[in-house]
């Protein structure tokens, strides 16, 4: 009978190969990837964007409405004195008098960067090096007024002010691992994203940045082989759960004067201030914070004269607060809004600037996603919402005053927009399971004015490939109670009589979602094609569904989101045409942790597993994720002990594949060397393979391919 069995499985892989004609170096390399447009930088005006050319050696500005060429604010092959050819980004001010373009940019963390950069007079059409220190250059902002760029080089900061061509240094005290002023640490970029805390008033008169004192934070360390006979190592400032943070405090450079003072800001000493911004006033600088649990958000209005603080918007959540919330606040003439969750679900608040909240803006069983755009002069709010179903996303505009709500988006799916300034127009992004993404120009009330992309060639690269298409489905949760959404790929060739391996592939990690409305192909279709089905289940703790189910997790990390995916195997496992024998799953980073607790507390469902870049004991990750899920280990212990896998090794069941890369600098190859030393303890047997100098993305080269194959190479030999 097995051998009637494996003889029919394999006569099917090579029918289900045949019937699909696509290869897995063609979906790495994005050959079926919908096709993006060149970023679009909106004018102060918001009438018009900016945008580099096809070849990089220019800015040019075009009309929102008509997509015609309005003028050419920088060109490497006219502009005088000019000794480059192409550059890589820009930053025009807000009177178009000046470019600022860079080139030779070296990468520090996921966002942050340094670059040289050059200052373009437009109307002298004139380049010279933006500053005369031989180090490159980060975060460059402009004054409202355009004559000045504030800066930073190793760690201080520096203004130009460019109608008397000056550069001077403000800032004298940043050191490398130490201070650092108007950038941010590693912890605030990873898990805030955020690379800039330094802003202009809006009279030029003023600077205000946050200077952070990272010099008791622990070091960690990690080689860079590199092909070197004796290899290099990296070292930086790294907080792990329950380790020191950085202080921050939130400093003025009175620019005229020539001096700094601090700002009187309460915030404890290990407390986060992930925002800095003034109002539409020179008078409030508004400096935003987080204590350490972030389950309390203050907001204060400070005056930067007299240093002045006073406590404006707090927000108190027995969970925590969403960082991004913090993003949410926009400010209008005596107004801010706000997204909290305290009625539930994630909505949009109209706040005075005294702090009494006026109204709110939204509201129902539905998440709001995020605040796009804000017009202030005509009071309205453009946001982007869940409020269809947790897998589609709908653009939408409500007015302040009346909350007339009107619904800007036209195709179910997943719909976002990126807004001119003021709103006055916005570039659409809209794809479904089965559409590549369609990019379009609206104006503020939805009517469209032309297309960007519509991927059409893709589209047909799709169909002629013949890949198979996602179904939604609904599995139970673990609780017997709760429905999940999922999504299940089945070959082509699928026969409801046959027996198929299936791979889930998932994420898992708190408010996140790998099920949506939205289209992708990605290397799991190898997978199907070589006779697999795939699927994905978003268990409880992700998102788009309410406070109550993306917080469940609160404290207890890695236990729900197993026992879901667990719960979920085991349905599959009930479904005729699935082989309960051969059920495996898949996942990097927080997916590469939870594949570790599934086959730990899965009691034997997966068979396989492969686990990329996989955090195995809280503990070893960073004090801002780690602590906002579950506080500190001093604080939760036994919730760090259920969540980790590292203890949980004993109890691992399946085949076991583990990745790491060697120079993460997010989740440290510690985590796999930890678990692996755990495993043996227990005389697990597993395999393991090492990326050798590669970050936690695993890309570059020859890398990426090489991954999938060796994964799917492993499911198929033991699945």
């Amino acid at each position: 009978m097995k051998k009637i069995y494996f003889i029919s499985f394999f006569m099917l892989v090579a029918f289900v190969i045949s019937a699909q004609q696509y290869e897995l170096k063609e979906i790495v390399e994005g050959n079926f990837s919908p096709q993006g447009v060149k970023s679009m930088v909106s004018s102060a005006d918001g009438l018009h964007y900016y945008q580099m050319n096809d070849d990089n050696s220019a800015v040019i500005k075009f009309a929102y409405t008509s997509g015609d060429v309005v003028d050419t604010l920088f060109n490497t092959k006219t502009a005088r004195e000019c000794r480059f050819d192409t550059f890589q980004g820009f930053l025009v001010s807000f009177d178009e008098f000046r470019v600022i373009v860079y080139k030779d940019k070296e990468q520090i963390y996921r966002h942050s960067f340094k670059a040289d950069y050059y200052y373009h007079d437009v109307r002298r059409n004139l380049v010279r090096k933006l500053s005369e220190n031989e180090s490159k250059q980060m975060i460059p902002t402009f004054s409202p007024d355009g004559k000045m760029l504030a800066y930073v080089i190793d760690n201080n900061i520096w203004i130009t002010k460019f109608d008397f061509d000056t550069e001077s240094q403000v800032t004298k005290d940043g050191e490398f691992n130490k201070i650092i002023n108007g950038a941010t640490d590693w912890v605030y970029e990873e898990e805030f994203g955020i690379t800039k805390l330094m802003e202009f008033s809006p009279d030029n008169s003023l600077l205000a940045f946050v200077k952070t004192d990272e010099s008791e934070v622990k070091e960690f360390s990690f080689q860079l082989f590199e092909n070197n006979l004796y290899p290099d190592s990296y070292t930086y400032k790294y907080p792990k759960a329950g380790e020191k943070n950085s202080t921050v405090g939130t400093y003025v450079y009175d620019i005229a004067a020539q001096t700094t003072r601090k700002m009187d800001v309460p915030l404890d000493d290990d407390g986060y201030m992930p925002r800095i911004s003034f109002t539409k006033e020179a008078s409030q600088l508004a400096v935003m914070t987080l204590n350490r649990n972030q389950n309390r958000f203050d907001m204060y209005f400070v005056n930067p004269r007299t240093t002045v603080a006073k406590l404006i918007l707090r927000d108190e959540n027995k969970y925590y607060i969403d960082s991004d919330f913090i993003k949410s606040i926009h400010f209008l003439p005596n107004q801010f809004t706000y997204i909290s969750e305290k009625d539930g679900y994630s909505h949009i608040y109209i706040y005075g600037n005294s702090g009494a909240m006026q109204k709110q803006l939204t509201n129902g069983n539905y998440d709001v996603i995020n605040i796009l755009a804000v017009d202030p002069k005509a009071g309205t709010v453009f946001y982007q919402a869940a409020d269809e179903s947790p897998l589609q996303r709908n653009v939408y505009k409500t007015t302040i005053d009346k909350g007339i709500t009107t619904k800007l988006s036209t195709n179910s799916g997943l719909n976002n927009a990126t807004f001119s300034e003021n709103g006055n127009f916005y570039v659409s992004n809209w794809s479904n399971i089965s559409t590549p993404t369609v990019i379009d120009v609206h104006d503020s009330n939805g009517k469209l004015l032309r297309t960007l992309q519509d991927n059409k060639a893709v589209a047909q690269k799709v169909r002629q490939a013949q890949f198979p298409q996602k179904e939604f489905i609904k599995v139970p949760a673990a609780d017997g109670i709760t429905q999940l959404n999922g999504w299940i790929v089945k070959p082509t060739s699928f026969n409801s009589s046959q027996k198929y391996p299936v791979v889930m592939i998932q994420y898992s990690g708190p408010n996140s979602q790998q099920v949506l409305d939205r289209f992708g192909i990605d290397w799991y279709y190898e997978l199907v094609k070589q006779g697999f089905i795939v699927a994905s289940v978003d268990g409880r703790g992700t998102g788009a569904r309410g406070e109550l189910f993306r917080k469940q997790t609160y404290m207890n990390l890695g236990v729900i989101e197993s026992d879901d995916q667990a719960a979920a195997a085991r349905h599959f496992a009930t479904l005729p045409y699935i082989d309960s024998n051969r059920i495996g799953i898949w996942g990097w980073s927080y997916g590469g942790y939870n594949v570790l607790m599934s086959m730990s507390r899965g009691n034997g469902i997966f068979k396989t597993g492969v686990a990329i870049a996989p955090v195995t004991d809280w503990r070893f990750y960073d004090t801002v994720y780690s602590e906002r899920f579950m506080r500190t280990p001093q604080q939760n212990a036994s919730g760090y002990d259920k969540g980790s896998a590292v203890k949980l090794a004993d109890r691992l069941q399946g085949n076991l594949l583990l990745i790491h890369g060697t120079t993460d600098d997010n989740v440290h190859v510690q985590n796999s060397i930890e678990y692996s030393r755990a495993l043996i303890k227990a005389n697990k047997h597993f395999d393991i393979f090492y990326f050798p100098d590669k970050n936690h993305s695993i890309s570059g080269g020859n890398s990426r391919i090489y991954l999938y194959n060796k994964v799917i190479n492993y499911f198929k030999k033991n699945l």
